[in-house]
């Protein structure tokens, strides 16, 4: 580990058991029931006896707070969040689809089809309206279609970014509701499902040409 990382690790982390070095603390205990404000002495000996450990969760309050916890478990708990916080903005992307200001109603539905689906998958999607000529100035076109589409989604999605000028595009971006993890375990579980079904039906077929053998043998 490099030095400047090991500085960042030392800052960040909290200060727990004998390194809190104050005359007392404002105690919670591990259900998050307020003790109230006690010696530091009396707390590591709460510590100890419940075989937890002493936690300053907010060095800067006066006095400080802090938490009995298993500390080795909570720290593994926030890096499982981490990392699957992590996972899922890997997986999530950015999909981009156009429209015209001057669009037909089939063409905004076809549209409309492409942001489902992404959304849908976990992805959130940058809708872009590309001015031609002297419709850049009228915007407020722009926004009422963007409005609309965004009223048109609202079982899949919501606003994230709200319509914004760039140039000669109108830009917003749409947020899936459910996570990228939740929607791929859903294609996963589908297709499980008719792999089941598939093998299933070959069983099935499988037990009809048996039976009709057997006939014919008699």
């Amino acid at each position: 580990m490099t030095l400047s990382r090991e500085w960042s690790r030392v800052i960040t982390e909290p200060r727990i058991n004998e390194r809190i070095r104050v005359p007392e603390v404002r105690l919670v205990g591990p259900a998050g029931e307020q003790v109230g404000v006690v010696r530091v002495e009396d707390a590591l000996r709460l510590a100890q006896e419940a075989d937890l450990d002493l936690v300053e969760v907010a060095p800067e309050a006066r006095p400080p707070v802090a938490k009995l916890m298993d500390y080795g478990k909570y720290k593994y708990e926030m890096a499982q969040k981490e990392r699957a916080a992590r996972r899922n903005q890997a997986n999530t992307q950015m999909k981009e689809v156009q429209f015209r200001l001057k669009i037909d109603d089939h063409d905004f539905e076809t549209k409309r089809g492409h942001v489902v689906r992404f959304l849908n998958g976990g992805d959130k999607v940058k809708v872009v309206i590309m001015f031609r000529g002297r419709e850049q100035s009228r915007p407020e076109l722009g926004v009422k279609l963007l409005e609309r589409l965004a009223e048109s989604v609202t079982e899949y999605g919501t606003v994230e970014a709200r319509p914004r000028i760039d140039g000669r595009r109108m830009n917003m971006v749409l947020a899936p509701l459910r996570k990228k993890s939740e929607a791929i375990n859903e294609v996963r579980k589908r297709r499980e499902e008719a792999r089941d079904e598939r093998r299933a039906r070959r069983q099935e077929r499988s037990e009809r040409s048996g039976q009709a053998q057997a006939e014919k043998a008699k």
